[in-house]
Formats: C-alpha cells, structure tokens, sequence
C-alpha cells in the first residue's frame, strides 16, 4: 500500500520528548557498551553516532514550556435525563 502525505510511515523522524530522548540515550549506552567484539564496525558506528547526535542534542537548553490556553472546546454536556 501506498502512504499519504502526512502518514506515519512517511520517511520522518518520530518526535519525542526530553525525557524519552533521555531513555533512548541511556539505551544506546547500554547496548554500546554491552556490544560482542564481534559485532560489525558499521553497527558500532552507527549506534556511536547516534549516541554523539543525542548527547550534542541534550546539550541544547530545553524550550521553555508552552502557554497553558483553554480547553479546546466546551466541556461535554450530561446526557438528557427522561
């Protein structure tokens, strides 16, 4: 099947949050560390640079937290009562 412009499976990061990219990155670490000597350099260098990328990521300032605005819609109604 064909994607739709906009679709999940489209070819785009999936955006996470600082404490998500956090996890990712003590993951990567683990799995570095924990990495058979046998394993192909291409993997190894794959999951480094992914594991430099987060950490010059993490570096960044957090954006600062946004604007509280109202509920999107009115709150929902109680049923009618017969």
């Amino acid at each position: 099947m064909r994607s739709r412009e906009g679709q999940l499976s489209d070819n785009r990061p999936i955006p996470r949050n600082r404490v998500e990219k956090e996890k990712q990155l003590r993951d990567l670490k683990e799995v570095y560390a924990n990495l058979k000597p046998y394993t192909s350099p291409e993997l190894r260098a794959s999951i480094a640079t992914k594991i430099r990328e987060l950490s010059e990521e993490m570096k960044q300032p957090a954006p600062p937290p946004r604007e509280e605005r109202g509920p999107r819609r009115p709150p929902r109604r109680e049923p009618r009562k017969f």
